[in-house]
């Protein structure tokens, strides 16, 4: 999938502003605060219906404005997709694919696989579980709807479950047969998902550890592994275990809502025992593998984006990830940064057509 050409209105800092795109390498150079990353945000969001750097729709709308609309013209083999993404003031946000509106944003996902490397992931690291899952159910959402339905459900069920333990406790109250509904409801969810994941992990590990080594040129031992409950219980069980224990903190303590995935250097968790320079290559090892594992699964190469990678990553990392378009491992890549001349530095061994374009 290739993005031929995208227009940004009202969105973040940028009034209006229409780009005509490179198949292989755009660069966005410029002082801080022009909005070079807005412009990745805003292909980000016509992928998978939401910013990654503001969840909170509203305030992606331009200050002092009432809407925002973001349109990319993407093109797969010879068909070319119009996708359409705006919001107003008082009203939902509309994704509209080729002029016909979405019933559900669900659906919009996978049809634009894309992976970012930003210097955000680094939440993933010294954040809690719920970071970690979200990145997990990110790749396996965009390869299978399965999935990211059975995941919806089960969040909704969860908060329902959870509004309804907090009912209890307000009103001392109790009613084992509404809450055995929500149970039975998540458990027929919980363990597809359960399933899925443990499928995923399986298959990415692999990945993970070879692009690792790849990236440090060191024989060091990298790991992940994924924690659940489920893999020792079943979640039928668990929430029986625990029911006491729920009602007493009014929050549903067991499930797959509680899974994580632990990043390991030498067996110990990366986040005390590893330096900031193998943390640094444990991500974007771990955004490199995301992009293979797409890659894998549909067929064609994910869109790329690099936000702020110079002064994040160093020069050797950023130079190795563009060398390998030349190689063809990658499609289209999208790059910002702070300084053109460090980017062209960047660009100079490389076979692929590039743009840059000045903010």
């Amino acid at each position: 999938m290739l993005l031929k050409q995208l227009t940004l209105t009202q969105y973040k800092n940028i009034t209006s502003r229409t780009f005509d795109l490179n198949p292989k390498i755009n660069c966005f150079v410029g002082d801080n605060g022009v909005g070079k990353s807005t412009v990745l945000d805003a292909i980000y969001h016509l992928a998978l219906g939401k910013s990654y750097f503001n969840p909170i729709a509203l305030q992606n709308i331009q200050l002092g404005k009432d809407f925002f609309a973001l349109e990319g013209r993407f093109q797969k083999d010879d068909r070319e997709e119009k996708i359409i993404c705006s919001l107003k003031k008082g009203q939902k946000k509309i994704i509209k694919r080729n002029g016909k509106v979405y019933d559900k944003l669900a659906d919009h996902i996978g049809l634009i696989p894309m992976v970012i490397i930003s210097p955000s992931d680094r939440d993933l690291i010294s954040e809690g579980s719920n970071t970690r899952r979200k990145f997990m159910d990110g790749v396996i959402g965009q390869t299978d709807m399965t999935f990211l339905q059975n995941l919806l459900e089960y969040n909704k069920i969860l908060s329902q479950r959870n509004a309804l333990l907090k009912y209890f406790a307000l009103n001392q109250t109790f009613d084992p047969q509404t809450l055995e509904v929500y149970n039975e409801q998540m458990i027929e969810r919980s363990s597809p998902i359960f399933e899925k994941r443990k499928e995923f992990m399986k298959a990415f590990i692999p990945i993970f550890t070879s692009r690792y080594k790849e990236i440090s040129g060191q024989d060091e031992f990298v790991n992940l592994e994924y924690e659940s409950q489920l893999h020792s219980d079943k979640h039928e069980s668990l929430l029986k275990i625990n029911l006491a224990k729920d009602r007493t903190i009014q929050f549903t303590s067991s499930g797959i809502h509680k899974d994580d995935i632990l990043f390991l250097k030498e067996g110990q968790p990366i986040k005390k025992f590893g330096s900031q320079g193998q943390q640094k290559t444990f991500l974007v090892a771990l955004k490199l593998a995301q992009f293979d594992f797409l890659k894998s699964q549909t067929g064609g190469a994910p869109i790329l984006l690099l936000d702020d990678a110079f002064d994040k990553l160093d020069q050797k990392r950023v130079s190795q990830i563009i060398s390998l378009v030349d190689q063809n491992d990658f499609g289209q890549i999208f790059i910002t940064d702070t300084h053109e001349d460090r980017t062209l530095k960047a660009l100079e061994n490389t076979r692929a057509g590039y743009e840059i374009f000045k903010l």
